[in-house]
C-alpha cells in the first residue's frame, strides 16, 4: 500500500495577482521661477506598492492632491512612472511596445468622473460605445452594432438608444453609457476614477449596484478611486489611504473605517458627511 504521506498532494501555489504596482513614484517638473534657476519638481506619488486579485476591488482614498488620479494614469499607462513598475496579468505595461500595449488595453479600461465630459456630444451612443472595438480590434460595423447592443443591455439601456446622443440622457444614464464603453472589450480590470461623484445620491446607489452586478457577472476587478469613504466602504475589498502621494494606511474597510490607526485616516473619517 502507498503511504498517506506519498498520497498527499502538493499545495497549490496562490494565483498571481491580476494587477501589481511596485514602488511607483511620479515627479512633475514645474515652470522655472527664473531663466537660470533649476526647474522645481513636485512629488505626486512616492513609493506606492499594492496588489489586486482578479474579481476583487481595491479602493484608493485621499484628499484632492493626494495622488489618486496620478496613480490611475500610471496604471492605465497614460503616463510613465518616474520610478517603479506596473504589472498587468504578468506584463510590465510600461515596457510594452505600441502594438503590445494596444493588445493589453483589451484587459484594461477606464470609467471617468464626469459622464458628460467623457462623452463626445457630436457622436452617437453607438459610435461612443463601439469605439474601443474599432480602435483595438478593427471590428466591422455589424460587429460593432451587435457588441454595442449587448453592452447597452448589460447596463440596463435599450438597443434603440444606440442612435441617440449624450444630451438625450440623464447623468446616471450617461454614466451607464460610459460603463458600457468600458465593458465592450470584456476587460479584466476597470479603473474607476470618481465614477459616481458627479451624480445625485439616489443615482449613485443605482450605478454602484450596477457595477457590483457586473463584477459578479463578468468577474471584473475594480481599482476604485474616490474621496467618498462611504462609497469605498460599500464596494471595495481592501483600501489604500494616500496622503501627499504616499500610502499611510491600508486594510479591510471593515477594520480601517471603524478603527483607523493613522491620524490622517482619522481626520478623513471625521470630515466625511454622515449619510
Amino acid at each position: 500500500m502507498t503511504s498517506g504521506m506519498n498520497e498527499a498532494s502538493t499545495p497549490l501555489a496562490p494565483a498571481a495577482p491580476l494587477l501589481r504596482a511596485e514602488h511607483l513614484s511620479k515627479r512633475y517638473r514645474l515652470p522655472r521661477h527664473h531663466l537660470w534657476s533649476p526647474a522645481p519638481e513636485v512629488q505626486a506619488l512616492d513609493d506606492v506598492s499594492f496588489e489586486l486579485a482578479a474579481g476583487c476591488s481595491l479602493g484608493i482614498v485621499g484628499e484632492s492632491g493626494s495622488g489618486k488620479s496620478t496613480l490611475a494614469r500610471l496604471v492605465m499607462a497614460l503616463e510613465p512612472p518616474s520610478a517603479g513598475h506596473v504589472w498587468l496579468d504578468g506584463e510590465n505595461v510600461h515596457a510594452l511596445d505600441a502594438a503590445a500595449l494596444r493588445r493589453a488595453r483589451n484587459k484594461l479600461q477606464m470609467v471617468f468622473q464626469d459622464p458628460y465630459g467623457s462623452l463626445d456630444p457630436r457622436r452617437t451612443v453607438l459610435q461612443t460605445v463601439a469605439e474601443p472595438l474599432a480602435v483595438l480590434h478593427g471590428a466591422g460595423r455589424l460587429e460593432q452594432r451587435e457588441k454595442a447592443s449587448e453592452a447597452l443591455d448589460a447596463v440596463g439601456l435599450r438597443p434603440t438608444d444606440l442612435t441617440k446622443y449624450p444630451h438625450e440622457f440623464s447623468g446616471g444614464q450617461r454614466q451607464r453609457i460610459a460603463i458600457a464603453r468600458a465593458l465592450i472589450t470584456r476587460p479584466r480590470l476597470i479603473v474607476a476614477d470618481e465614477p459616481v461623484s458627479a451624480l445625485d445620491v439616489s443615482v449613485q446607489a443605482q450605478v454602484l449596484n450596477l457595477m457590483q452586478d457586473l463584477q459578479e457577472r463578468y468577474g471584473l476587478a475594480y481599482l476604485f478611486i474616490s474621496h467618498d469613504l462611504a462609497v469605498v466602504d460599500l464596494v471595495c475589498d481592501e483600501v489604500l489611504v494616500l496622503q501627499h502621494g504616499r500610502v499611510v494606511e491600508r486594510g479591510n474597510p471593515d477594520r480601517l473605517f471603524r478603527a483607523p490607526e493613522h491620524p490622517y485616516t482619522q481626520r478623513l473619517l471625521a470630515a466625511a458627511p454622515q449619510r
